[in-house]
């Protein structure tokens, strides 16, 4: 009810003025009324034309929920080659190098690049802005702003190396970068890691990229808006047809039953606009309406993973759905 409201009284005004207007030029010899048959047809077009918009829509959601789940899994493979590969060899004096804390500098830059990730994507754009004027299921409570850099990204990186990537155009890209540059130093000068584990690593960061350029595919390509423009189109013109092919229908039933247009009116319109809604709501998965891919909830799952792996117990808490949504 708390999204639907103000359809159902708009659809019980609208058909309850088509049954009033029927009765009352009933009364003069005039029909008031369509017949139903060219309405239903209308309404089978407008359910096919949804139903194709909706696929395209929940594809969009799915893929970006499964490049999540991919780094999810890549996040862990990469916190086990960092613990597994960049150790001391036995013929290698290593004193004046602190592996831990190399450990550490490479797992806590990947959890401060899936952050930037995020926040990247999560980032408004000139179409986004005015998607998000007139819907109603923009969170605005949450605003990924410079205090949301600071304690999700700068919090894992030092402060001068958080200073040079923060004015970068593309954050996460340079994070990644740094990554590869590391390993490198970490092969040819410190000997810490071996020639095809540098290899191996090369390409999980490989990987990563792949994911991260996905993410930016679905974010910089919007849904074609011939689809999503005629679809909410063809859904009004039908929702504003129904009453006056529904109301001949039910005077048949009898004088006295014509007002149970109204009900069935504002219940078959109501589906057909929601089914609208749900594809428009599904199409953007990453501009923070509450059916969006959880990512903060996810970016936190993989810090507490990897924090883990290095042997921390103080870790936070997982993110808790508010109001019965999972950001």
């Amino acid at each position: 009810m708390r999204f639907a409201w103000v359809n159902i009284i708009v659809f019980g005004l609208w058909s309850s003025a088509a049954v009033f207007l029927y009765h009352y030029y009933g009364h003069q010899g005039i029909k008031m009324s369509i017949p139903f048959q060219p309405i239903s047809l209308i309404g089978i077009a407008v359910a096919f034309y949804i139903g194709f918009k909706n696929n395209a829509s929940y594809d969009r959601f799915w893929e970006a929920r499964k490049i999540w789940g991919g780094i999810v899994n890549y996040s862990r493979t990469w916190s086990n080659q960092v613990l597994s590969y960049v150790n001391a060899h036995h013929d290698e004096n290593h004193t004046d190098v602190d592996i831990p804390s190399i450990h550490q500098e490479l797992i806590y830059r990947h959890i401060a690049w899936i952050n930037a990730l995020r926040l990247q994507l999560r980032q408004s754009t000139s179409f986004s802005l005015k998607r998000k004027k007139s819907v109603k299921a923009y969170i605005s409570k949450r605003p990924e702003d410079s205090l949301h850099w600071q304690n999700e990204v700068g919090a894992f990186l030092q402060e001068n190396e958080y200073k040079t990537l923060i004015r970068k155009r593309n954050t996460a890209t340079h994070l990644v970068r740094k990554q590869g540059k590391l390993l490198s130093k970490l092969m040819h000068e410190h000997k810490l890691i071996e020639h095809f584990r540098h290899i191996d690593t090369m390409a999980t960061l490989e990987e990563l990229y792949n994911l991260q350029g996905k993410c930016e595919r679905i974010k910089n390509t919007p849904f074609p808006r011939q689809y999503a423009y005629f679809s909410k189109v063809f859904t009004w013109i039908f929702i504003l047809l129904l009453p006056y092919g529904m109301v001949g229908e039910f005077a048949k039933l009898g004088h006295n039953q014509i007002w149970f247009c109204v009900p069935f009116c504002v219940l078959i319109s109501w589906i057909f606009i929601t089914m609208e809604i749900v594809g428009d709501n599904s199409e953007d998965p990453f501009e923070n309406f509450i059916n969006d891919v959880p990512m903060t909830a996810m970016c936190r799952t993989i810090e507490i993973d990897l924090r883990e792996m290095l042997g921390e117990t103080e870790l936070p808490d997982s993110v808790k759905p508010i109001n019965g949504i999972l950001y």
